[in-house]
């Protein structure tokens, strides 16, 4: 390996790989190609970081979470909805919900209207140490947010949501 790329960071790598990908492939856009590496970078440092600081210690994954949080604001809730809410699939939601009633923190019960229907609440437990769990999660939020002034962070957020309401983003989370 020659040694400039083993002295490669993260943004280093990516300044190689639109340097290289362009010249091999001239009509890749650039700036694209940078905006999706640097989203993807940042989604998954900020994920890692939450998890690894505020969710694992609490025996939580990521996806976890996100379970807990949709069925905190939204229960009950039928478990197809969380997927929905939450980004993920049905499979990937039951298999969650088994191991949070488990841990004693999601219930689950059959729905009035739909008797295949399962809907989800959290148990008392769930509700306690969800609250204690996110507020130490917004507060690691704060810290991340911290690197951007008032101004900054206002527009960031506009634009990723105008990213999000895209037509691309919009036929993505159909597919979901």
């Amino acid at each position: 390996m020659p040694e400039q790329e083993r002295d490669l960071d993260y943004w280093s790598f990516v300044d190689v790989a639109i340097s290289r990908t362009t010249r091999a492939l001239p009509a890749v856009d650039a700036r694209a190609m940078r905006l999706v590496l640097s989203l993807h970078r940042a989604a998954n440092a900020i994920v890692y970081d939450l998890e690894s600081t505020v969710h694992r210690p609490r025996g939580w994954s990521w996806p976890g979470f996100r379970v807990l949080f949709v069925v905190w604001l939204t229960a009950p809730v039928e478990a197809k909805r969380v997927a929905q809410l939450s980004g993920m699939s049905r499979a990937a939601v039951s298999a969650l919900v088994n191991t949070l009633e488990r841990a004693g923190l999601v219930s689950r019960r059959q729905a009035s209207h739909d008797r295949r229907a399962v809907e989800l609440s959290l148990t008392a437990e769930g509700e306690r140490v969800f609250a204690t769990a996110f507020v130490e999660h917004n507060s690691r939020e704060r810290d991340w947010a911290g690197a951007l002034d008032e101004q900054e962070l206002t527009t960031l957020t506009a634009l990723l949501e105008k990213l999000m309401a895209s037509p691309v983003a919009a036929a993505a989370n159909r597919r979901r």
